[in-house]
């Protein structure tokens, strides 16, 4: 069944471009002051990671996974699915705090606001992230997923993968 003509859902993504990633941060600080009213990057649902010494960063965000294990594992059904901006959101009157859905996460999202007592992640900002807004290094968009090429996607996996994977194990 088409979708009623003015209620067409846009179901756009977040993509991270980490060759243009400068570090700043900006986006932490954006996102906090969104969520939190106070700038406190470490209650950010974006985080950067840093290599300094190699002048490598990485924002790191939901992925927003089709077959979620966060929402899988989550005992109150808290983390779910918003089928109508196709993200994962965390309900927080229904999170309890036990952080299942942080460990079932295999990108280390989404993270537990000590202050709330709860689980947060990304959810677009409504669809409107804040984070691409203010990322003036372009580092940073809010896409159709046709928009990015699969290869450009693989390549950065397995810069990840390099960058997390000690020298000289598995050489």
């Amino acid at each position: 069944m088409p979708p009623v003509k003015g209620h067409e859902v846009t179901k756009k993504i977040l993509v991270i471009d980490s060759e243009r990633c400068t570090g700043c941060r900006k986006c932490e600080l954006v996102c906090s002051v969104r969520y939190t009213g106070s700038n406190d990057p470490e209650r950010s649902r974006i985080k950067v990671l840093k290599w300094d010494h190699i002048g490598y960063y990485l924002p790191v965000s939901c992925q927003n996974c089709d077959n979620a294990a966060c929402a899988e594992v989550c005992p109150t059904r808290a983390c779910k699915r918003d089928p109508s901006l196709g993200v994962t959101v965390i309900d927080k009157n229904r999170c309890i705090g036990c952080k299942s859905c942080v460990l079932a996460c295999p990108f280390g999202v989404p993270a537990f606001d000590r202050p709330e007592g709860i689980s947060v992640k990304c959810d677009y900002c409504g669809g409107n992230p804040q984070c691409v807004r203010y990322c003036q290094s372009g580092a940073l968009s809010f896409v159709e997923p046709n928009e990015i090429s699969a290869i450009k996607t693989g390549q950065l996996a397995q810069r990840i993968m390099a960058l997390q994977t000690p020298k000289g194990i598995g050489s």
